[in-house]
């Protein structure tokens, strides 16, 4: 873990809707963000691993659809970075040792969290923005958006950034 301290950056892997501007189109299944707009059909998501140290194939749709919307899932492959991202929504009690650990060697992170999360470990969010990780937004309850009407979307995005704004004074 010590070779670690020349990880320079972490990216978020989420995608942010511009939420002030979205209206959904039911009958074209599109939603209009002031990006333009993008379809709300649900799709798979995942990457094909490979043995052959080259980055994984994210397949060609996700990869057009990224592209699309200035997404981001893989980052420069000239680049020798290292990407640390922690899905809080399914933690199992190593998030203390992983923070000590990132501590000692120096190395920042993005963790995702829920309100559940929020609500339950207070203390680790409050560590992770005071060590200077990086805290993303993984949605109040982490529902399917493409399921979720309008209304619902800006509620669970926006319900948890305003929960954690008023807990950490951001």
């Amino acid at each position: 873990m010590k070779n670690l301290k020349s990880v320079t950056s972490v990216i978020l892997v989420v995608a942010i809707f511009s939420l002030s501007v979205i209206s959904m189109n039911t009958k074209t299944d599109e939603i209009q963000t002031n990006a333009g707009s993008i379809s709300n059909q649900k799709i798979g998501w995942g990457i094909k691993r490979n043995d052959n140290h080259e980055q994984p194939d994210v397949g060609s749709n996700n990869k057009k659809v990224l592209e699309e919307n200035k997404g981001i899932c893989l980052g420069n492959r000239e680049k020798k970075n290292i990407y640390l991202t922690f899905d809080e929504g399914y933690e199992a009690g190593y998030t203390p040792q992983l923070l000590n650990t990132l501590k000692e060697n120096q190395v920042k992170a993005t963790f995702f969290i829920t309100a559940h999360y929020v609500n339950s470990q207070p203390d680790l969010v409050k560590q992770m923005i005071e060590e200077g990780h990086i805290v993303g937004n993984h949605t109040v309850n982490h529902k399917s958006m493409p399921e979720l009407s309008e209304d619902k979307i800006k509620t669970e995005v926006m319900d948890l950034h305003q929960v954690v704004n008023e807990k950490f004074r951001l």
